[in-house]
This record gives C-alpha cells, sequence and structure tokens, in this order.
C-alpha cells in the first residue's frame, strides 16, 4: 500500500508539477506588457544546445545569450515578426520551434507524411502478394480422397 501511495505521489509530481523556468531575474524588463512579449517570443524559439527546449526552458548559455538578445530587439521597437525573422536569418530556420512551410523547410515538412504513406503502401502491397502467393495448389484424387475422410465428407 505504502509503495502504491510513493508511486503515485510521484507520479502526481512529475505531471502536475509547474516546469521550472530558465529566465533569470537579471535578464527581465522593467516593463510587464514588453516582458510578457518576450516570454511569449522565447517560447517560440529552440535552443541550438538542449534542440527539445525552448529558450524560455533551457538554462544553456546560449540560450540565455538568446533571451537577452530578444529582449534588446524589443527594447529596440522590433515587432515580433521582426525579431522571429532577425534570430532566424542570424541562426537558420532551425531556431524556431514551428518553422513556416516554405521552400527551406519543405523537407521537413513533406518527410514525415511521405514516409507514413510509403510504408503504407509497401504494406499494402506486402499484403496484396501474400495473398497471391498463399493460394491452395489442386489436390490430387489421393489427397482430395484423404481429405473427405478426414473433413466426414463422404460423396
Amino acid at each position: 500500500m505504502a509503495s502504491r501511495l510513493i508511486f503515485v505521489g510521484l507520479l502526481l509530481a512529475l505531471l502536475g508539477g509547474s516546469s521550472v523556468l530558465a529566465v533569470e531575474p537579471s535578464e527581465r524588463l522593467a516593463d510587464p506588457a514588453l516582458e510578457a512579449r518576450a516570454r511569449s517570443l522565447s517560447k517560440e524559439l529552440r535552443c541550438l544546445v538542449c534542440q527539445n527546449q525552448s529558450i524560455d526552458d533551457s538554462n544553456a548559455d546560449l540560450a540565455h545569450d538568446l533571451r537577452v538578445l530578444l529582449r534588446q530587439r524589443l527594447i529596440a521597437g522590433d515587432s515580433a515578426k521582426q525579431v522571429l525573422d532577425y534570430v532566424a536569418a542570424r541562426y537558420g530556420m532551425f531556431v524556431l520551434l514551428d518553422p513556416p512551410f516554405a521552400p527551406v523547410t519543405w523537407l521537413l515538412w513533406l518527410v514525415p507524411p511521405m514516409l507514413v504513406l510509403g510504408g503504407g503502401g509497401l504494406l499494402l502491397l506486402r499484403a496484396r502478394r501474400r495473398r497471391f502467393d498463399q493460394t491452395v495448389p489442386n489436390l490430387t484424387r489421393e489427397e482430395s480422397a484423404r481429405a473427405a475422410l478426414m473433413l466426414g465428407d463422404r460423396r
């Protein structure tokens, strides 16, 4: 019983716990509206060190540098699109967590569906071949008589 309670407690802690954000107090902007914009934008940028985290969640030095750069651009008066375009031009489209559907990213967007469709097509083709390969050959008279005896079919 105690082990179940410990397991449930750990599960709730993992699922229900708030994520620790990496934004340091020294990075935060004095203007709450500008800070909210910065936090929103930092959730759209990938940490190039961690790769599966946004810069808002990452403690990596590069993520810190990107958060500072993002806030500098916002203070300079850039719009959200201008900030994202600037960072993408500097670090590549990979830095965007949700890259646009553009010629540069077509491979990224089209390969997964092509793999699924291609894999499904190969499975269907294999299933069809297997069905045709498993045709029952014609039985000889002796085999037919024996099968009839086994099945209890006496004609």
